[in-house]
């Protein structure tokens, strides 16, 4: 016998819906930046880069860092902006203070995070990378949302890519840049994903 759902109800569960829909992930706020290009055939995609950012330095909350990633910034709106106008830069993902996560490139493609790079032992780190920046600024503390939103979206990152390593914009540009800085925990991050150091740069900071 034939067991039919009463109407307006059913018993057949539900269709689980995928992580990724071509690089963009199903849990961030979708925002797609022009400042993109194809990655190099045969990329191996297998290093996450952090960053930090706050626009202007040391304000939180605002569109600021999505309007610079999709190239609506208005220059003359603070002073700080004149320093960086004209600048076309991206991240594939942004993680604000309260843990939310906005995407602003596929992961498929090449977002414009990195600049001038090396790590192990390959340089253009845009490459082969994903790369994610945190509200904040360099040196200062993150907040335990972000560590959330951040952990789950490296995990996520590690089921569809095999990611090996996992750096700051400091250690893959020594010298010319310095975010996340000290006040980034790696600790945390590493007791929060359940990896081992030799996923991790070999910091004073972690």
């Amino acid at each position: 016998m034939i067991k039919l759902d009463p109407p307006g109800r059913s018993t057949r569960p539900p269709q689980v819906k995928p992580l990724w829909d071509q690089g963009w992930y199903r849990f961030a706020a979708r925002l797609p930046s022009p400042n993109f290009g194809p990655r190099p055939a045969g990329s191996l995609i297998d290093l996450i880069v952090l960053h930090s950012i706050s626009l202007p330095p040391g304000q939180y909350g605002g569109p600021e860092v999505a309007q610079l990633f999709t190239n609506q910034l208005d220059w003359n709106a603070h002073p700080y902006f004149k320093q960086i106008e004209g600048m076309t830069v991206s991240s594939h993902f942004f993680i604000r203070r309260n843990g939310d996560l906005q995407q602003f490139v596929s992961t498929h493609e090449r977002a414009w995070h990195a600049g001038t790079s090396q790590y192990r032992g390959r340089g253009n780190c845009n490459d082969d990378s994903i790369g994610i920046e945190l509200e904040g600024l360099e040196g200062d503390r993150f907040e335990a949302a972000q560590y959330e939103s951040l952990q789950a979206l490296s995990a996520a990152l590690m089921c569809a890519f095999p990611i090996r390593h996992i750096a700051g914009h400091e250690h893959i540009a020594p010298g010319r840049k310095s975010d996340p800085g000290a006040g980034f925990d790696w600790h945390a991050l590493q007791q929060g994903l359940g990896l081992n150091h030799q996923y991790f740069p070999l910091s004073p900071g972690r």
